[in-house]
Order: structure tokens, then sequence, then C-alpha cells
């Protein structure tokens, strides 16, 4: 079996980087298509423009989006195995 040492460290790498940036953003606002999708998937009626109320309202108002706040230990937890992996792509010996 052969070992990528270089896909190791790009994935923590990436995975540190992922996890810098959860810690940096508070939230994230959804587009219009994404809410829709997101709302079709978890059942929910907060997208639906099933009545031609909605539809009417939908053309006065602004598109429904949705904002998603990641919990604060997401981006640590991301940042600390991104470490472990890229360590680990380290200390792999190297292959001719």
């Amino acid at each position: 079996m052969t070992r990528y040492r270089h896909r190791y460290f790009l994935f923590g790498l990436l995975l540190v980087l992922f996890g810098v940036q959860f810690r940096m953003v508070d939230s994230f606002v959804l587009n219009e298509s994404t809410t829709r999708t997101l709302a079709r998937f978890s059942e929910t009626t907060t997208a639906n423009n099933s009545t031609t109320l909605d539809s009417i309202l939908l053309r006065v108002h602004p598109k429904p989006m949705k904002r998603v706040q990641p919990p604060r230990w997401l981006g640590l937890s991301m940042i600390a195995f991104g470490a472990v992996i890229t360590l680990h792509a380290f200390a792999m010996p190297k292959e001719n």
C-alpha cells in the first residue's frame, strides 16, 4: 500500500484553514435557492410558496434567506484535527 504524504498534508492544511474561517465568521447567509432546497429537505414550510398569497407577497418583500450560525467549537475542533493530520504527514516516512 502506498501512502501519499502530500495528500495528508493538504487535507490537514485545508482543515486548519477552514477552522480559522469558522472561528472568524459569526454567521453565514444562504442565498434564496439554497434556502428553498434546505427547507424542502428539512420539510419546513418557511420557504414554501404554494399559495397565491405567498407568491404575491414574495414579489413585494425580499426573498427568504436563512442565516446559519455555526457553533464556536466547530472551528477549534477543525483546527486541532487539521494540525494532527498535518503533523502526521510530517512524521510519515518518505517513499522513493
